[in-house]
């Protein structure tokens, strides 16, 4: 089942952001089941709005993002993002 993902990211610049989507974008494997992503810069941060094809997908990437956001000083105590399933998903044009 899909679900959708809502994180949001205190204190996090979109130059801390883009660094580490360039480290992950080395792996690109590691995003294996993600449907559509968005970054949202904010007054406080970033918000990312995600779908995954699965919760178990979803949590494969975080296991592998983790260590990488890590290493870039990104904090260890953010905040778990919210989850939903997904009723429904398309993309106008796409034919869904």
């Amino acid at each position: 089942m899909a679900i959708f993902v809502h994180a949001i990211l205190p204190g996090i610049t979109t130059d801390q952001y883009d660094t580490l989507n360039s480290k992950l974008q080395e792996t690109p494997e590691i995003f294996d089941g993600c449907v559509s992503h968005t970054c949202v810069a904010t007054g406080d941060g970033l918000e990312i709005f995600d779908v995954w094809e699965s919760q178990g997908q979803m949590e494969a990437f975080a296991e592998r993002m983790m260590p990488v956001s890590a290493a870039l000083g990104w904090p260890a105590d953010m905040d778990r993002p919210e989850v939903l399933s997904v009723h429904n998903h398309w993309v106008p044009g796409a034919g869904g």
